[in-house]
Order: structure tokens, then sequence, then C-alpha cells
């Protein structure tokens, strides 16, 4: 029953994130996934909803038929009402199936990550900071093909909760937590963490 591979998740209201998504991640994650899988790779990105569709609807239709969630993470993401329930709603799912917080949710830092919940950090998040920039041109710099290789490397880890995704089930709950102070938050100047 799952429709989708991956489920972009990210802050839909930033004038930053939401063209750096649409110019530059979802074409170059769709298409270095599918250099690693031999089937198709479907990549649900909410601005290929076509109109006509009830948006929230669409979300968790997709979001429940997706085997796992890509977070493009940044200071907002953390304290908007959507991306929070896509990211806890995968939470529920990887806990419900006894995966211990790991396996289906895979990180991306945009920018910021000192104050991100510690549950992110501990999922080795990969750091594409150096290459958060938004204008359609900037796939023309020679910085892009670093760019291109960090999310090669971000494909390459995600093909395994590809191949092996958990079974389906209907009953996969959907959360819609109310944005807010999350706890855990790591501090500004206590150390910097890995990247990849």
């Amino acid at each position: 029953m799952y429709e989708h591979d991956v489920y972009i998740s990210y802050d839909r209201e930033s004038e930053t994130v939401s063209p750096w998504v649409r110019h530059h991640f979802h074409p170059r994650l769709r298409e270095l996934l599918d250099d690693n899988l031999v089937d198709k790779v479907r990549v649900f990105f909410d601005q290929d909803v076509g109109g006509g569709t009830k948006f929230p609807e669409a979300l968790h239709h997709a979001l429940q038929r997706t085997k796992v969630l890509v977070a493009v993470c940044s200071p907002k993401y953390f304290y908007n009402e959507w991306c929070l329930a896509e990211w806890h709603s995968m939470a529920g799912r990887e806990e419900h199936m006894g995966l211990h917080g790991t396996g289906l949710i895979f990180p991306v830092i945009y920018s910021d990550s000192y104050s991100f919940p510690d549950s992110v950090l501990r999922r080795n998040p990969v750091d594409l900071r150096d290459w958060n920039e938004p204008r359609a041109h900037y796939q023309d710099s020679p910085a892009y093909f670093d760019f291109r290789k960090q999310v090669g490397r971000l494909a390459e880890d995600m093909v395994h909760g590809l191949l092996e995704p958990p079974p389906w089930q209907p009953d996969w709950p959907l959360l819609r937590p109310v944005p807010g102070v999350l706890p855990t938050m790591r501090l500004p100047g206590r150390g910097a963490w890995p990247v990849r």
C-alpha cells in the first residue's frame, strides 16, 4: 500500500528553504536515489500536488503511504505545526515498529543546528549548510558539484530503508503536535557536532 518512497518535509513558509528544496534538493535527491535503486523512485513533494486537491488531506494521505521521511531542518521547522506533525508521525511509526528512533527519518540541515532538539542530532543529519543557496542559477556554480556529492551520500544512506521498509499498516497514527519550545534543545556555544 505504499505509494511513495520518500516524503520531503520542510518549512513551506520560508522564503529561502522552499525555493532551495524546489530548485535543488528535490530534483537532485530524486535523481540520485534513482541512480541507486532498480525501481523508479517516487518522491512526494507537496509542490507537485495538483490544483483542486484538498491540501491537508493530500499531505496526510501521502505521509501515511510513504516509506521514509526526509526532514529539511531549519530553526523554524521545529515551531511549524505541519513540520512537527510530519516528524512526529514518522517517529511514532518508528516507535510502533520497534525501531527505537532510527530508520525512517533522515534529517538534513539547511541552516542553524544549534537550536535543534537533541533527537535530531542523534540521527546523524547530513549537513548541507554550505550549499543552502536558494536561487535557481546556483546549479551553474562550481560548488554545486560538492552539493550533489553530499546529496548522493544521503541517497546511499537511504537505500536500505527504501528496499526493506516495515510492512505497511493502515492504522499508523498521524499526529498534529502543537508548536512550541521543545525540550532538550541544544544551546549555542556548546560545541559543534559531527559533520559528514
